[in-house]
């Protein structure tokens, strides 16, 4: 990995949320100069107010940094996928997006490398099928979304070395497990439709450290941030039952998730089988820390 200390001043957008915050604070346990933007007036030396969509960020704020990190966009985890919400969680990724990159390109060859969120919803749906970085972009509602944040954030790549952060939903309280630890505590968890779909993953701790190697490593394109390890829908479900001890049998029907949350909700995050790997990660000598999905449960929820 990395020496994280040379990584210098990082900008960080979207630094309320969840992987945001952590990142912010391993950064200054390490002594890295952070820079936040934000959208309200600032409260603190660190922050710069700023204005994605509605005027162009000053080229400036990025000058002389060792990198922006761009975290930006409403959470999908939040259900259900209304036509409005479906336009703010497209919004809320392309603005913050453009408006970066458009500063980054005005710094020249002077700007810093520029770390852009995506997802592994970029992918199709292939059961049985272990798909890296080089895997074509799927159908989905959610894959178009990926591919056109991507795009944007690509458009400053004749300035700056660009990653595309494509992340697994984080296994932590306030990311993928905070709907299932509330029917887990109910004793209403079981498979969730089949069960044996192939969800891909990863740690809170482990997509920090993976965005702080990446600062530093000679890597740029696509990057699965990802779990090394595949996991069902059933291992992350009967880990956690199991970590909280509480009984794993309610199954949740496909037609009844779709019926719920939506037909795009459902497919994009619970009943896809896609069994991606942090190819490009692992090559650059990234180590783990949470190789297994149950490591990463024990890691966060105390036992029961």
């Amino acid at each position: 990995m990395a020496d994280q200390g040379s990584a210098g001043r990082v900008v960080v957008a979207g630094a309320s949320g969840l992987i945001g915050r952590a990142l912010v604070d391993a950064l200054r346990e390490d002594g890295i100069e952070v820079t936040r933007l934000v959208r309200r007036s600032p409260v603190a030396a660190d922050e710069v107010q700023w204005f994605p969509g509605e005027r162009p960020l000053d080229p400036g704020v990025l000058d002389g940094a060792r990198a922006v990190v761009g975290l930006n966009g409403a959470s999908i985890g939040r259900f259900p996928w209304t036509r409005s919400y479906k336009h703010e969680l497209v919004w809320s990724r392309l603005l913050p997006t453009e408006t970066l990159a458009t500063a980054v390109r005005a710094l020249g060859s002077d700007a810093p490398a520029f770390l852009s969120s995506s997802a592994v919803g970029y992918y199709p749906t292939r059961p049985g099928v272990r798909m890296t970085e080089t895997a074509p972009r799927g159908d989905s509602f959610l894959a178009d979304l990926c591919g056109e944040w991507e795009t944007a954030a690509l458009t400053a790549r004749e300035r700056a070395r660009v990653v595309l952060l494509r992340t697994a939903p984080v296994v932590h309280p306030e990311g993928v497990l905070k709907p299932l630890m509330l029917l887990t505590r109910a004793g209403l968890s079981g498979p969730i439709g089949r069960g044996t779909q192939v969800w891909p993953w990863i740690s809170l701790v482990d997509e920090v450290a993976a965005i702080r190697h990446l600062i530093d490593a000679d890597v740029a394109g696509p990057v699965n941030l990802t779990g090394p390890t595949r996991a069902t829908a059933n291992d992350l479900g009967f880990s956690l039952a199991m970590r909280m001890n509480r009984p794993y049998l309610v199954r949740a029907p496909e037609w009844g998730l779709r019926l719920v949350l939506g037909r795009d909700a459902t497919e994009a995050l619970l009943t896809n089988d896609t069994d991606v790997a942090p190819a490009v990660l692992q090559k650059s000598g990234f180590v783990f820390t949470h190789e297994r999905v149950e490591d990463a449960i024990r890691a966060v929820v105390p036992p029961r």
